[in-house]
């Protein structure tokens, strides 16, 4: 799922293609994609862009409404979800988009991979509508260490599923929140009400940093890119840990270990973050029972 740093960029991105710019044309291809009914999406054809931003993990464009109010188009890219921009003059596809929008400078494309339809959008008319679809999570890149640390004992939860609850924090997810975690030497099971003041501390040090590096990393490849994301992934090869299980450590060498529970997947470092202690892993640790290593050094 596109968090954070790619739904900055996105923002960022298209920002600078649509300044000045007007909507001529919305196409729904998939009538389940769109989740409102009032406004029509059709009145928001012929409306000015008065701005892009980000909410939360999704992406906002703000349009000229009626008098002083605007219309807002919130896209949410949910799992498998992505936007392509093609410049003006540019043929569409045939077929894949779920949704495009067309203006003046190009058009923006909704697609989504596989067949499950998660990613959606919603017209919602004025600021207060628009604060309605807002999980309610703070900035973490403008949150100071106290009012950060007061989130995180707002629910006596793991820090994992703490840092990637939207209604505590905005924009991070499961990858995010892997290298995170890694970065501030923390277990993601450790419970937020058991943090001590220094490890709060770390970990919204850690959270700034790299939230702010890999910003800084895609914004750089949508520059190399013609002003836009290019390949939009959760796997990459520079993360420390995420999506890394039994590939080594990049500070301590220790092979990546995981938790994984439904569809989602934790990756830690087991000598970095958990002292050495194997975390129980549902789909294994159950099944194993007494064969279940407890510690790193019982694996390498």
């Amino acid at each position: 799922m596109p968090e954070l740093p790619d739904i900055t960029v996105y923002v960022e991105s298209l920002a600078a293609k649509l300044r000045g710019d007007s909507l001529e044309r919305v196409r729904i291809t998939d009538p389940f994609v769109l989740r409102t009914a009032l406004p029509p999406i059709a009145s928001i054809e012929g409306r000015r862009v008065r701005g892009v931003e980000r909410l939360g993990k999704r992406v906002v464009i703000e349009l000229q409404g009626d008098g002083d109010r605007s219309l807002f188009v919130v896209i949410h890219l949910m799992i498998a979800g992505r936007l392509r921009w093609l410049p003006a003059g540019a043929k569409a596809p045939a077929r894949g988009a779920l949704a495009s929008f067309a203006f003046g400078a190009g058009t923006l494309l909704l697609t989504e991979a596989g067949t499950k339809r998660r990613a959606s959008i919603h017209l919602v008319d004025g600021r207060d509508a628009l604060a309605a679809v807002d999980p309610g999570g703070i900035d973490v890149l403008a949150a100071d260490t106290a009012a950060f640390a007061q989130q995180l004992a707002a629910e006596n939860h793991t820090l994992k599923r703490s840092l990637t609850n939207p209604r505590l924090f905005s924009g991070i997810g499961n990858a995010y929140g892997d290298e995170i975690l890694h970065r501030a030497r923390l277990s993601p099971i450790t419970l937020t009400r058991k943090l001590k003041p220094e490890e709060a501390r770390r970990l919204h040090a850690a959270t700034r940093e790299v939230l702010t590096q890999w910003i800084d990393r895609l914004r750089t490849e949508a520059a190399l890119n013609g002003g836009w994301p290019g390949k939009v992934t959760a796997f990459r090869p520079e993360m420390a840990v995420h999506g890394k299980y039994r590939q080594p450590c990049p500070v301590c060498g220790a092979p990546v270990q995981r938790i994984v529970h439904a569809d989602n997947e934790t990756n830690y470092c087991a000598r970095c973050q958990t002292g050495g202690r194997l975390l129980a892993d549902r789909a294994l640790s159950t099944l194993l029972k007494a064969s279940w290593p407890r510690h790193i050094d019982d694996i390498e």
